[in-house]
């Protein structure tokens, strides 16, 4: 099982950004400490729910910054990222690191930052699907043109490849052919297009087991019928990635507390904050019930519940990689101890 920390750089009401960015830095060093697996790190752009506007930028800090954990975006957003610019830096970052950088992309919102960035409302309608095919091509071939609705261009040669032997590697040695990506899936056209291009799945902590286990389901059956051999299916099947949160203490009513103290506020006034675009309306949800329903979904609990409630969502839905929120107390002597207790009491239940 590979479990990784979620990082939003959330911004708690009544906390700088700077905070914000500190904790999430500081989590990462940290869940490199105690032993996880990866993580994940997200982008926002104009609302204090996350503050780090280039999930790329703070991977490459992330980088840097260790020596072993891998590192991936969750996600960057497609619509408002040129697809070869963003395949440039993944490619880059793949190779300087010795292939630990995983790029997650995803489709995002009908925000403002659409009429920011200048790429519309048809970027983020229409155009995801020709945004990923061009950024797999450049990732993939030695040299890349396009003639397409949104990106027209002479052919032009890729460098650096993301297929030369990345850095610390030794020449010779099995290439580690990536940077690996992964597509956020929230529709049932986003899961058929991941499983079309035989890419793993990033599932939302909005939704519990069943509904992960229905999606996987329409992933194979799409893949299948894409004419994916069953065994690249499993192959590919075995790097999805299950969002979720996680909060240890020493009993579930005591790990329930922190978080529906925390994080309602910082959901209340990070999701008001969204714009759309066009004016649409747009419904939110109860910050209070979402919090509530989040601790049910998720581990949260004493390092034994934790455990057995991360086994349980595997053997239900066949997904063992896990990207889980530790800043969910919005503290960081909290969140220190929370990322401590998952690694080091709760992996080793697991393993």
């Amino acid at each position: 099982m590979d479990v990784g920390a979620f990082i939003l750089a959330a911004q708690f009401p009544g906390q700088g950004q700077e905070e914000a960015l500190h904790r999430a830095v500081r989590s990462a060093e940290l869940s490199e400490e105690t032993g996880l697996d990866a993580v994940w790190v997200a982008e926002h752009h104009f609302v204090p729910y996350g503050v780090c506007p280039s999930a790329v930028t703070l991977a490459a800090l992330l980088l840097g910054r260790t020596r072993r954990i891998g590192v991936g975006t969750a996600v960057s957003v497609l619509p408002t990222a040129h697809p070869v610019a963003l395949g440039e830096q993944a490619a880059l970052l793949h190779l300087l690191s010795g292939g630990r950088f995983t790029l997650g992309v995803g489709r995002g919102g009908p925000w403002v930052d659409l009429e920011v960035f200048g790429s519309g409302l048809g970027a983020y309608e229409r155009g995801f699907p020709e945004s990923l095919d061009l950024l797999l091509r450049w990732l993939r071939e030695p040299r890349v043109g396009a003639d397409g609705e949104r990106f027209a261009f002479r052919e032009v040669t890729v460098v650096p490849r993301s297929d030369d032997v990345p850095a610390g590697q030794a020449v010779g040695a099995p290439r580690v052919i990536a940077p690996q990506v992964i597509v956020a899936c929230t529709s049932p056209s986003s899961v058929r297009l991941a499983a079309e291009r035989g890419l793993p799945m990033l599932l939302g902590m909005h939704c519990g087991d069943e509904e992960k286990a229905e999606v996987v389901g329409l992933w194979r059956k799409s893949a299948l019928a894409a004419g994916r051999s069953p065994e690249e299916v499993e192959t590919v099947a075995a790097r999805h990635v299950s969002a979720g949160v996680a909060q240890i203490a020493d009993d579930r009513p005591a790990a329930a507390e922190v978080l529906t103290k925390a994080m309602p506020g910082w959901l209340r006034q990070g999701l008001e904050a969204h714009v759309t675009v066009d004016g649409r309306e747009r419904r939110m949800r109860d910050p209070v019930a979402y919090a509530e329903l989040l601790c049910e979904l998720h581990p949260v609990g004493s390092p034994r519940l934790c455990a057995d409630r991360l086994a349980a969502t595997a053997e239900r839905t066949g997904i063992r990689r896990f990207a889980l929120l530790v800043e969910g107390s919005g503290d960081l002597a909290a969140t220190e101890e929370n990322v401590r207790r998952l690694g080091g009491e709760v992996l080793p239940l697991l393993r």
